[in-house]
């Protein structure tokens, strides 16, 4: 493969539907938990910083998720957009997941994205915290793998 793409679809500049469309998209991809597929979605030299933690390539990208799903057991997220422009998208998410001891969080974030014209994702910055919550208070109970079209989203859940 060569270390880009052709195009990642859909591309900028984005429309209101074409943001929703690349955000549904992402929210897919990583709940898959494939770090593979997932970090394909961002250019060969993608910049992020993920909490206090920076990438600075595809290859980091993926070890970064590799990382992540290790420890972030039965991991279940939900992105919505929040505002776009141009080559630009901004999201609001919320993952649950699960230590190896069995402790749950809810994980609230917010992300700032910035696309190529090839539709690969060149800078990616996330603030994120977490909540413990208790097992019954987990609201994500699709199975592992895309949120079902009929699940509610976070506004629909008032997170």
């Amino acid at each position: 493969m060569s270390d880009r793409q052709a195009t990642r679809p859909p591309l900028p500049p984005f429309t209101r539907e074409s943001a929703i469309e690349k955000v549904r998209l992402a929210e897919d991809g990583w709940n898959s938990r494939d770090p593979e597929k997932v970090s394909l979605a961002y250019s060969v030299d993608t910049r992020w910083r993920n909490r206090a933690e920076f990438v600075g390539s595809r290859d980091e990208c993926k070890a970064f998720l590799e990382r992540k799903w290790r420890k972030e057991l039965d991991y279940r997220l939900i992105k919505e957009l929040w505002a776009f422009a141009d080559n630009r998208i901004a999201v609001r998410y919320a993952y649950e997941w699960h230590d190896d001891s069995g402790n749950w969080f809810r994980s609230y974030g917010n992300e700032n994205w910035e696309f190529g014209e090839d539709g690969l994702m060149t800078r990616r910055f996330a603030c994120i915290n977490d909540m413990p919550i208790s097992a019954s208070d987990r609201k994500f109970h699709w199975p592992a793998g895309r949120r079902p079209d009929d699940h509610p989203g976070l506004s629909d859940l008032d997170l």
